[in-house]
């Protein structure tokens, strides 16, 4: 009976033991688990001109991305005035850095929109205005895990957004986020120490 007490102890601490290394190897148990939450991703959208883009647009510039629309009545001109700001303050740095706005209101802007809109003087001169299809929008918004909802009806209905700004880095990676209500100099400052980092930037 102890024998055959001792063979199941055994057998039961061999499958543990499998077990355990199945998990580890899986990463169930893994002591550092990977980061799932990716943000960015492939994109097809048209820009303010009318022509095809995607994802290859935030390759070779620090791109500040932020999602917004032209019937905006706060949050989206302050962030753009913000951006705006950031650019002069870079200096000679901004011939590396662009502003990218993708419109979660596709129906209303249209390249031609987007063109007059981004035409404030106050408003980054790099400047990207991307839109698209309804399908197109929700795709890129859900790569980068943007609440998007419109609210209202008729003409004049608004769309609830995130008001956060993503830092892309050169390779089109996510460095970091800029939240809403920096300021100009704030923004420069978090795009230069990513710059003095190197296009692999995790951090700014």
């Amino acid at each position: 009976m102890r024998r055959r007490t001792l063979a199941v102890i055994a057998l039961l601490a061999l499958a543990f033991a499998i077990l355990t290394g199945l998990a580890v190897r899986t990463g169930i148990l893994s002591p550092t688990p990977k980061q799932t939450a990716a943000v960015g991703g492939p994109f097809q959208l048209v820009d303010q001109s009318g022509r095809t883009v995607d994802q290859r647009l935030l390759k070779g510039k620090w791109s500040a991305v932020f999602f917004g629309f032209t019937h905006c009545p706060d949050v989206c001109p302050t962030t753009m005035f913000a951006l705006g700001g950031a650019e002069q303050a870079l200096g000679r740095d901004a011939k590396d850095f662009q502003t990218v706005l993708i419109s979660v209101d596709p129906a209303r802007d249209t390249p031609a929109q987007l063109a007059a809109y981004l035409n404030n003087p106050a408003f980054p001169k790099q400047v990207w205005g991307l839109t698209g299809t309804d399908d197109q929008v929700k795709a890129v918004a859900k790569a980068y895990h943007v609440f998007h909802r419109k609210n209202g009806e008729g003409a004049d209905y608004v769309v609830d957004h995130s008001t956060i700004t993503y830092l892309m880095s050169p390779r089109g990676e996510f460095v970091c986020v800029l939240r809403h209500g920096l300021s100009p100099d704030e923004i420069a400052g978090h795009v230069r120490k990513a710059m003095a980092t190197g296009p692999r930037a995790t951090a700014c």
